[in-house]
């Protein structure tokens, strides 16, 4: 189970940075729909001309020779150097692998204040976004709330963001705020992002019953991702709350998706802790045969104790005798034995009891008892004598195996067989 979220990624992870390039801001300087309080400028004809080169070597998809164009420009007017220092950052951020440049040149564009309301914006939340890229969540936080401020606006990936940033910052929590945020955001169109952010912050601060309510939540929303049915059933554990954890991983495993290993072996686990071994046996079974579960001594024993517990006792010591042959441990053989005889397999319980005592059991004396026993009803009288004086010589035994050695006696008297 530590496995269960060391198994599970978080997805809320940056996306991909958008850049805000459209040929009509280049073209004339102007963002998008301006407020009243913020005038639209434009750019100096000399600087426009040499933006209108830089920005036709972009459209050519010649992203250095764009820069050098830019880099090159000395413009003199503030709202003409911040313009360019936003078109400069854009190339950076385009390129790749120069985000430290791309962010250096944003807080140039960004700090006098002067850019067009829409290119300002933009600047802000592309700023932010490069900063949660290079792992600078602090300064990404306050820029995504920079960016809110101003623009007045609010959406569920940007939420998502701030969330994933105090996620990544250890602040767990401070994810839940953010991410109730982007929920509400999304609406109908949900996304799973700000509900795994929410499950791992509770899950890594123990708070399991918090994450059982956002599990119970994604099976609703998501009933496809079959990540969730088998994480709510596994929750349910951890709560201790079995009903509930059986059924879950029970309907999950009947949708197709318990796939793995540790998920079958949970609800095996589980069909024999509500006392339904014949499921937990039939389930463990099909599935040591399919091959998705090893078929290794662990495995078998607990198929063997499942049989057993379900009183399909021939099925018991079949995979007993598979694990004693597998292991060559006398307490297989000795187990083998006692549910041959129980089943009335008289010849083979002797064999598997030798075999036992062969490898050193320790309990000799029930082993020589329970061979006396098998070859008595198999008419051996003698060799039930031999066998129940051996079971004499255990203290443990001694009192049982002298009865025992009179009822052979008499029987083998009475049958005119001489011991």
């Amino acid at each position: 189970m530590n496995k269960i979220i060391l198994s599970l990624v978080v997805a809320a992870s940056v996306t991909a940075v958008q850049l805000p390039l459209t040929t009509a801001a280049f073209a004339a300087g102007v963002g998008a729909e301006e407020k009243a309080k913020r005038p639209t400028q434009l750019v100096g004809p000399s600087v426009g001309k040499k933006v209108g080169a830089a920005f036709e070597l972009y459209s050519a998809d010649d992203i250095p020779g764009a820069l050098q164009v830019l880099l090159d420009i000395e413009a003199k007017k503030d709202y003409d150097k911040a313009y360019v220092n936003r078109f400069i950052a854009i190339m950076y951020a385009t390129m790749g692998k120069k985000e430290e440049e791309a962010i250096k040149y944003l807080e140039l564009a960004i700090k006098p204040d002067i850019l067009n309301e829409g290119d300002h914006g933009e600047a802000i939340k592309l700023l932010a976004d490069l900063q949660m890229q290079t792992q600078k969540y602090r300064g990404a936080l306050e820029n995504y709330k920079a960016w809110m401020d101003f623009t007045g606006k609010s959406d569920g990936e940007t939420w998502v963001k701030i969330a994933n940033a105090h996620y990544s910052l250890k602040e767990l929590d401070k994810v839940i705020a953010p991410a109730d945020k982007a929920i509400a955001a999304f609406g109908d169109k949900q996304s799973q992002n700000p509900y795994i952010l929410k499950l791992t912050s509770y899950y890594e601060r123990k708070m399991f019953k918090e994450a059982v309510k956002v599990l119970e939540t994604t099976v609703q929303l998501f009933p496809d991702t079959k990540t969730y049915w088998v994480q709510l059933g596994q929750f349910y554990t951890l709560v201790e709350d079995y009903d509930k954890a059986l059924a879950t991983l029970d309907l999950a495993y009947k949708q197709g998706y318990l796939e793995k290993e540790s998920e079958i072996k949970v609800l095996v686990s589980l069909y024999a802790q509500k006392a339904i071994p014949y499921k937990s046996a039939t389930l463990l079974e099909k599935h040591i045969a399919a091959g998705t579960v090893k078929r290794d001594d662990k495995n078998l024993t607990i198929l063997a104790n499942s049989w057993h517990a379900a009183q399909h006792i021939d099925k018991a010591a079949k995979y007993y005798g598979e694990l004693a042959k597998m292991t060559n441990e006398a307490k297989h053989y000795s187990k083998q034995g006692m549910l041959l005889k129980q089943d009335e397999q008289f010849k083979s319980s002797i064999v598997a009891l030798n075999k036992a005592l062969e490898l050193g059991i320790e309990n000799k004396g029930q082993i020589y008892m329970s061979i006396a026993e098998s070859h008595f009803y198999l008419e051996q009288y003698k060799q039930a004598h031999n066998a129940i004086q051996k079971a004499m010589d255990d203290p443990k035994t001694k009192k049982a195996a002298r009865g025992w050695a009179g009822f052979i006696k008499d029987t083998a008297k009475r049958k005119k067989v001489s011991i």
